[in-house]
């Protein structure tokens, strides 16, 4: 029966890596449409998911051993190379398409992730630009002992912008 449990454990593990590339890209969406506000929101919920995957891969451990104790092979085995040593039978073949299929998603992951973090990067220099254009004097002093900003006069403000 250990095997029918490690597929379980791992079609769970997809799932939540599928939720991940959604949670993923629901973020990227959110920074493409300038959405700041709810990045925060995003980014928690993304951290959430990872959390799940981080706890099923502790269930993934437990029937590993017991896969790998039954089958008689090396306990250390990577997925891949468990497939290999299965019983003749259906199982080598499924624990291959459940390794496939997370390598794609995880592939994905990466990309959205990636592209994710150039944005974040970007928004980030944009709001640092504009914080530094608000107020021009950096309050730092220069060889004389002034600041250096120019002497502040009257402003016009136009409101009809």
């Amino acid at each position: 029966m250990g095997a029918t449990e490690l597929s379980a454990v791992l079609w769970h593990e997809r799932e939540l890596l599928e939720l991940l590339l959604f949670k993923l890209e629901e973020q990227q969406l959110l920074l493409t449409a300038g959405k700041t506000r709810w990045i925060p929101f995003a980014t928690r919920e993304i951290e959430q998911v990872a959390e799940r995957l981080r706890e099923s891969g502790l269930g993934r451990s437990v029937e590993l051993d017991a896969i790998t104790a039954e089958w008689g092979v090396d306990a250390e085995l990577p997925l891949r190379e468990l497939a290999d040593a299965a019983p003749d039978g259906p199982w080598g073949d499924i624990l291959r398409d459940h390794l496939q299929a997370m390598l794609e998603l995880t592939a994905q992951i990466t990309a959205v992730r990636d592209v994710n973090d150039a944005l974040l990067r970007s928004a980030l220099r944009s709001t640092q630009e504009v914080a530094a254009g608000i107020d021009g004097d950096s309050g730092t002093y220069d060889a004389s002992g002034t600041t250096g900003a120019p002497a502040r006069g009257a402003r016009i403000i136009d409101r009809e912008l």
